[in-house]
């Protein structure tokens, strides 16, 4: 029991120090501006960007000129059953749907700026082919088929070439804040020691189970507050970018300028 206690335990922290880094990646850490909430447009744009077969698209969005469609909410919305910290049981917000939309846009616009970021086909791939055996869902679908995991992605209204296409971007966008935050953070074991003294002692204390040694799981408690601190400098650097360029979210029923 001890063992699995343990494992458990530092899963779980390690799990919720990756869901706070990925949902700052995706979702909005602070409420919205003055700025952003101004009313003005909401314009129905023809959605001929988005696919010849598309109806009307409102936009719900606009980040320093680039828009946010309601198709892309609908696409966040079907693409969340692939995340790997998503909580289904939660619901779908639209809300924090277009937040993360518009924070991704962001982050988008600044990998642009530098094209070293890079990453394989093949590691797409990979991770993918790993996802499927992860993914709850997709046992009754038989996702280790072809067929099987055909399916599963065409009732989530995605093909074989558009998740890839998604996951790729994801990856991109993961591999960015790692390389621009996660370098020169440097943990030290007086870190690793004070964490492991104040946060998971009493855990296990109240479990009234004997705690696992400390060198046998520094490594773990130093990945969770490496995490810790890359999602703190990420959430700074998106509030400096929605601040230096222009955030609009539109509602319904307002009209564009």
């Amino acid at each position: 029991m001890e063992a699995d206690l343990k494992f458990d335990r530092v899963m779980q922290a390690s799990g919720t120090a990756a869901l706070a880094f990925l949902a700052i990646v995706v979702c909005c850490p602070s409420s919205l501006s003055a700025q952003e909430k101004t009313s003005i447009s909401n314009p129905q744009t023809e959605a001929s960007a988005k696919g010849p077969s598309s109806v009307l698209d409102r936009v719900v969005a606009i980040v320093n000129g680039e828009l946010i469609l309601d198709s892309d909410v609908d696409e966040e919305r079907r693409f969340n059953a692939f995340e790997p910290y998503s909580d289904s049981s939660a619901g779908f917000s639209r809300d924090k749907a277009i937040e993360r939309l518009i924070n991704r846009e962001l982050i988008l616009q600044q990998i642009k700026l530098q094209p070293e970021v890079q990453v394989s086909d093949a590691d797409v791939t990979k991770q993918i082919n790993q996802l499927r055996k992860t993914i709850p869902a997709c046992k009754q679908y038989g996702c280790e088929t072809k067929s099987g995991w055909n399916r599963f992605l065409a009732d989530r209204g995605f093909t074989e070439a558009t998740l890839f296409a998604r996951w790729k971007q994801r990856m991109e966008i993961l591999q960015f804040i790692e390389e621009r935050f996660r370098m020169g953070i440097n943990i030290t074991p007086e870190e690793i020691k004070n964490y492991y003294d104040k946060t998971m002692l009493p855990e296990y204390a109240s479990r009234h189970v004997a705690p696992p040694k400390l060198e046998t799981i520094s490594s773990h408690i130093q990945e969770v507050l490496l995490q810790e601190q890359v999602t703190s400098l990420l959430n700074d650097w998106l509030k400096s970018l929605r601040a230096q360029g222009s955030v609009v979210v539109l509602h319904p029923g307002e009209e564009a300028p």
